[in-house]
């Protein structure tokens, strides 16, 4: 069985299944040979450049595996016949631990203390704290859930949105009402026709003064006009490790925006992340060789 995976650190984990011709593919040099023999592809974690015609030469393609989350780049040009599944749990720990790490940054002014450390300033000042906080998690779903937990020693108040309510959980439709009494609003929804531009004008006209922003989910979730038009007004604050257009030109207003703290989608950049798409591309690919079922199957949006 040919099989594409996107690093030698995930070849090295198959090694000990039977019957697999594996050749590592990251997306950045030649196309390996025989495109058309492939029969389970697990994409890098930047996507080819060209993802639909890539998909028409892989006319053996039985199963993709992302190394993410999200299915976007794949979903809508999925061939016929093609189980598509995802990387859900993998990078959980790291992009709760960077929302927090980024929540704590932004509010105790981490990013402005660093600078004057490199001028050799001492620019003692009160700061926001996080503790007697409302954070508002939109997109409530293992990675939502991963946060709370790192939240749980904060003394703050959480509370969840999701797609659709369930116990405990509101649904995305009652937003307008949540979001004025947030303190932080974190964003972990996917990238969807739905989510695209979700956070608009409108949407942070309702966040409260001084408010911060923190997204850890996609840059095409956000309105970036918009968002710039508050932080030029330092009405709000932002967190991002995803921005529109991503990566950022180095001349875009974003990058000197008051109140606004910038890292280069690295929040699942981590050795756990991984360790654990290595363990979890060896499971997948165990089940699909002995006909088990396969876990983080996507049946609908994602």
């Amino acid at each position: 069985m040919k099989i594409w995976v996107a690093s030698e650190d995930v070849a090295d984990g198959l090694s000990d299944l039977p019957g697999l011709d594996i050749a590592v593919y990251d997306g950045r040099g030649p196309v390996p040979a025989g495109t058309g023999e492939v029969e389970v592809w697990v994409p890098p974690l930047v996507p080819v450049k060209d993802v639909p015609g890539l998909l028409a030469r892989m006319t053996s393609l039985r199963l993709i595996q992302t190394v993410t989350a999200g299915v976007d780049p794949y979903l809508p040009h999925l061939p016929a016949g093609v189980t598509l599944c995802n990387a859900r749990g993998v990078h959980d720990a790291g992009t709760a631990e960077w929302a927090v790490g980024a929540m704590i940054a932004s509010l105790r002014d981490f990013p402005a203390f660093a600078a004057a450390q490199t001028r050799g300033s001492w620019t003692w000042h009160y700061t926001g704290v996080l503790a007697d906080s409302t954070v508002l998690i939109v997109g409530y779903g293992s990675i939502g859930e991963a946060l709370e937990r790192r939240l749980s020693g904060f003394e703050v108040e959480i509370v969840r949105v999701a797609r659709s309510a369930r116990p405990g959980v509101h649904g995305l439709d009652e937003l307008p009402e949540l979001l004025p009494s947030a303190d932080v609003v974190v964003l972990l929804v996917p990238a969807t026709a739905d989510t695209a531009g979700m956070v608009d004008a409108r949407f942070l006209a309702r966040m409260k003064d001084g408010a911060l922003l923190v997204n850890a989910a996609r840059g095409s979730v956000v309105d970036t006009d918009a968002l710039l038009a508050e932080l030029q007004k330092e009405r709000l604050r932002a967190a991002l490790d995803v921005t529109a257009p991503e990566p950022l030109p180095s001349d875009h207003p974003l990058w000197t925006a008051p109140g606004v703290f910038i890292t280069p989608h690295v929040a699942g950049s981590t050795p756990a992340s991984l360790r654990r798409t290595r363990t979890l591309v060896h499971d997948q690919i165990a089940r699909y060789i002995s006909g088990e079922p396969l876990k983080n199957l996507i049946t609908g949006l994602y």
